[in-house]
């Protein structure tokens, strides 16, 4: 078990601009601005000061959070300078305090959840338009560095003293592990020796230095600085298609409640069954009349189904992942009619190119991707009321295995999958390619047949005989099938689910956003339960105090 400090109260998600500690934002034509302005008393915990512009997960919940907003309130917004509000300060990356006072798993899920956030930028640059400027005006270490990596493009102040630095190795015994390694030589390019004297040297680099290296692309003297991050801000807004006369949408709080052991929203739900260590999702399907037009859609704004059931399966997975550690097995289940999630598919595919469309499955794209990543058995239950048809597949084509009732005597109750259009590429992996590509390796035979069965509702066997699910028994074996896998799968060692199920999710080509969840991340779970980085005189534990790290030389 943990030594450190037990976190027994639960962490919101959810926040507003007004609520905001850490983040100042502000709006002028095409281009938002992010300051940095991290309250120092403004800890998530108690036992820490966020002083130098130091963050923890409740710094980058708001920013999460300020991100959606401008991608859904301010379509107007084409750019977004994120900077600081601080003198001669950036940011000093996550609080040193508070990752020696927390236990492993909290460290993990807040690197987790920054990770998402992070190439949360890169995901909206590249498939919505929405273009990130750093604007480093003063010292930009570790993890600060790490969110401007994360940006379209760094500038740096020449003021002889600001520089960047990834010195998470020689200072605290532990890795960049936000993706700083693998953005510095995967984004940046930055040559392979180079990269190893930054991410070995404590102070940094600055000036000329910083920009011949690649680490940041230009430098400009103080005086000049305000004028030239403007003129690159509006260059790159000139690169986006998003629209100036867009009418926003605001995103309301999320009607939820909370009870001890379950979560429910409008269109999702959460059991936990705390006995058997499970939790059942289930996701509805749309109801009653929904809009099939652009005005229509902008009339139904946040209520928009594709929308709000988005925003509530997010914030199921964000609270199941960092409140309920012992709840290792998810079962995925969905209910309602599957010709309405097919209906908004059709709509959903005709007006992709719509702002507000675009960003509605940007959302999706990236909710799936939180479920691929979180380190809990995904299985999938295929039952009678089912709908997972289209958009609503992804949600099994993302478990580890998927459970199909078999109901032969019975054709009109047989539970039913169907493939759409959006199964083949809208809402791509951290591999890039779809879920339905990852299951079968990309292979054109069973690519071509899963292809062909689109638009048709497919029982269990024709699903099985495609391998679009695991097993398919009938209602005779049906509950003790499931019963026992699931069974099977709790008493087995959670560590080992982890580290295997995260390998076998993610096949095929490696891409920069697999190697930090895949190889970086894991790599930075393991060092932090060594005694050279958290041990009572491991260099996480000692920094602030003036003693000296002791290192174990041996090599592992």
């Amino acid at each position: 078990m943990d030594a450190a400090v037990h976190i027994p109260d639960r962490v919101e998600y959810q926040t507003h601009p007004s609520q905001y500690r850490h983040w100042k934002l502000s709006f002028n034509g095409p281009v938002a601005t992010l300051a940095a302005d991290f309250d120092e008393n403004g800890g998530l915990r108690p036992g820490y000061k966020l002083k130098l512009n130091s963050y923890d997960l409740g710094v980058d919940i708001e920013l999460n959070d300020a991100i959606n907003r401008i991608r859904f309130e301010h379509p107007e917004v084409r750019t977004v300078v994120v900077t600081s509000a601080r003198d001669k300060v950036f940011c000093s990356g996550a609080n040193i305090f508070m990752l020696g006072v927390s236990s492993h798993s909290w460290k993990v899920n807040f690197c987790k959840f920054t990770n998402e956030t992070r190439n949360g930028l890169e995901d909206s640059s590249k498939h919505s338009g929405l273009k990130f400027l750093a604007a480093v005006n003063g010292a930009c270490a570790g993890g600060g560095y790490e969110m401007a990596l994360a940006c379209d493009e760094i500038i740096l102040v020449d003021d002889r003293s600001s520089a960047v630095s990834l010195p998470e190795v020689p200072l605290l015994g532990v890795l960049p592990g936000t993706g700083g390694l693998t953005r510095v030589t995967d984004k940046r390019k930055v040559r392979h020796d180079l990269a190893d004297i930054f991410c070995t040297t404590t102070e940094g680099v600055r000036g000329k230095k910083a920009k011949d290296w690649r680490l940041v692309d230009d430098i400009v003297k103080p005086a000049q600085f305000a004028d030239k991050v403007q003129e690159r801000a509006l260059a790159l807004a000139a690169q986006s298609d998003r629209p100036a006369d867009g009418k926003g949408v605001a995103l309301p709080p999320l009607q939820r409640t909370m009870d001890a052991d379950a979560l429910t929203y409008a269109h999702v739900a959460v059991a936990i069954d705390r006995a058997k260590r499970v939790a059942t999702f289930t996701v509805k399907a749309p109801t009653g009349a929904q809009p099939t037009d652009v005005a229509g859609i902008e009339a139904a704004g946040a209520a928009w189904y594709p929308l709000q059931m988005a925003r509530e399966l997010e914030d199921a997975i964000l609270q199941m992942r960092t409140n309920e550690l012992d709840i290792g097995t998810w079962l995925i289940k969905t209910q309602g009619d599957s010709a309405a999630v097919l209906a908004m598919d059709a709509t959903l595919q005709a007006h992709q190119n719509h702002w507000l469309v675009r960003e509605t499955i940007g959302l999706l794209r990236r909710t799936f991707s939180r479920l691929d990543v979180s380190s809990r058995s995904l299985f999938a239950l295929v039952e009678a009321g089912s709908c997972f048809a289209g958009t609503l597949l992804e949600l099994a084509l993302a478990c580890d295995r998927s459970y199909h009732l078999a109901l032969p005597d019975d054709e009109a109750a047989a539970p039913k999958i169907t493939l759409t259009a959006l199964n083949f590429g809208t809402y791509p992996m951290a591999t890039d390619e779809s879920r339905i590509g990852r299951r079968f390796y990309n292979e054109a035979p069973a690519m071509d047949a899963a292809r062909g069965a689109q638009g048709q509702p497919l029982d269990a066997d024709a699903a099985f005989a495609l391998g679009l699910v695991t097993a398919n028994p009938d209602d005779i074996d049906w509950a003790d099938e499931v019963r026992i896998a699931i069974e099977e799968r709790v008493a087995m060692s959670p560590d080992a689910l982890t580290g295997m199920e995260a390998n076998l999710r993610f096949n095929g080509v490696e891409t920069m956003a697999t190697r930090v969840f895949g190889r970086l991340t894991a790599w930075q779970n393991w060092i932090f339960q060594r005694p050279n980085a958290v041990g009572e005189k491991g260099a996480l534990k000692v920094y602030g105090k003036g003693d000296k790290a002791v290192f174990d030389w041996n090599r592992v």
